[in-house]
């Protein structure tokens, strides 16, 4: 008999031949795994106002990392979109931002951590409150970090996914609550062999007053090798060697 089950959540348009697996994320909690190259892989947010802040490291060698000051210096932005790619540390792509119907994922603001946590939505611990504690975006990433034998040193600047914040006029940071809506996602070809960690607790400047994370679905399925006439390698001038660099990796 033919499946007659709704395709998960975050599917819809994709060739569910070629789908790998999918997972959903609950609010406020943490996620990691390997990521092979060729995949990509869609972040969904589910009912709006989600935070998705991921960290990527070549999954062979772990001290090669996501670099934050590289990806933006190399590509002459603050926030990310579909077009740029997100480098390591050694110059290479590990992934390419192939569709976003967000606009802007917030790069420089970090994560939140139990101080900032307690100190806007109080102290919610496991003790009393068990699924319902309150949890923050930097114990979540040092959870999954630890099962691959990282910790506190190796939590560099986060990616926070579907976020926005700007700069005022007095030069301080400003959350935009509203920036992405139920149903908006965005799609991270990768380009190596990955280890991804991620964590949906709140953004640390979340306007918000209630505790209030949201949920997050991830979607992978296999794609095809990027061309010469990729978008995301001839975004940028930079762009094409760090595509150049990353395929002599796995000559």
């Amino acid at each position: 008999m033919p499946d007659t089950r709704p395709e998960p959540a975050g599917t819809d348009g994709l060739d569910p031949v070629r789908i790998l697996w999918t997972e959903s994320v609950p609010g406020g909690c943490h996620w990691s795994g390997f990521v092979k190259r060729q995949t990509t892989l869609r972040l969904t947010d589910c009912d709006g106002g989600a935070n998705a802040s991921v960290l990527f490291f070549n999954q062979h060698e772990k001290l090669e990392r996501y670099n934050m000051a590289d990806t933006l210096k190399g590509q002459h932005t603050a926030f990310l979109t579909r077009g740029f790619v997100c480098y390591s540390d050694m110059g290479r792509v590990m992934c390419s931002i192939t569709a976003d119907t967000c606009g802007w994922h917030d790069t420089i603001c970090g994560v939140s951590n139990a101080t900032t946590v307690t100190a806007r939505y109080g102290n919610h611990r496991f003790q009393e409150h068990r699924n319902d504690m309150y949890r923050n975006g930097r114990d979540g990433l040092l959870v999954e970090l630890g099962k691959y034998g990282l910790g506190a040193r190796d939590l560099v600047a986060t990616v926070n996914l579907f976020s926005k914040a700007v700069v005022d006029d007095t030069g301080a940071l400003v959350f935009q609550p509203g920036n992405a809506k139920a149903g908006d996602y965005v799609d991270l070809r990768f380009e190596m062999d990955c280890l991804l960690a991620l964590s949906t607790a709140p953004h640390p400047l979340d306007t918000n007053p209630a505790y209030a994370p949201k949920r997050v679905m991830l979607a992978a399925w296999r794609s095809d090798a990027p061309g010469a006439d990729d978008y995301c390698r001839n975004f940028r001038p930079e762009n094409q060697r760090a595509f150049r660099n990353t395929e002599v990796l796995y000559l």
